[in-house]
């Protein structure tokens, strides 16, 4: 199965994509309180903005995919993540809540993209005894990508905020820490992108012997 480049390149960007989306939960609520000094209720309601807009955006995405084709909506995702994750590394605290607001509803939003396109591309023209397995192939994928966002990434941010104790460290410290981890999730999403793109310079195989997959 994996012999695809579609269906590799698909799990394997859903893994970096996850990564990133993982970040802004786990970096975002000590950016909120420790460097713009919100309360519990305010860093939860600002926190809540990523989730809804990813919910928004998951049936006008389906249409877009249906429409304009599920491989180039999922590069125009990636360039959203891209750019919302740029913009993050490079946000002054001075911004305040509507500077992050902002990038991390262009983050969500290219999100919501990317994992209606990236599913419509993978579930497109398979067999019909392969569904099941490639559906628990791409949960797979973002689970580990969660995992990732949650533990390499997290690791990243106090490596970045230069503290062994994140809850203890200085408001200037921890807007490095976001800058410098948010900069690495710009990486991986250039990479994401690589990888979408590179899978269509390599002949498309089947993920069944004996034939070939359009």
């Amino acid at each position: 199965m994996f012999r695809d480049p579609v269906l590799s390149a698909s799990l394997a960007t859903s893994v970096l994509v996850a990564t990133v989306v993982t970040t802004t939960l786990v970096v975002g609520p000590f950016y909120l309180s420790l460097a713009l000094g919100l309360n519990a209720a305010r860093v939860g309601l600002v926190l809540s903005a990523g989730p809804l807009v990813a919910a928004l955006t998951a049936v006008p995405a389906g249409r877009l995919a249906d429409r304009f084709g599920a491989y180039r909506m999922t590069l125009v995702g990636l360039i959203g993540m891209a750019a919302g994750s740029c913009i993050l590394a490079l946000l002054p605290a001075a911004r305040g809540i509507a500077g992050y607001v902002v990038t991390i509803v262009v983050i969500t939003a290219g999100y919501g993209l990317f994992q209606t396109a990236n599913n419509t591309a993978v579930m497109t023209d398979i067999h019909a005894d392969q569904r099941g397995i490639i559906s628990g192939l791409l949960n797979l994928s973002r689970n580990l990508g969660r995992i990732t966002g949650a533990s390499v990434m997290g690791a990243v941010f106090a490596f970045a905020a230069a503290t062994t104790d994140v809850t203890t460290a200085q408001p200037g410290a921890v807007a490095t820490g976001m800058r410098i981890t948010f900069a690495v999730a710009s990486v991986l999403i250039v990479l994401a992108f690589a990888i979408a793109v590179g899978s269509r310079a390599f002949p498309v195989v089947s993920i069944l012997p004996g034939e070939a997959r359009p």
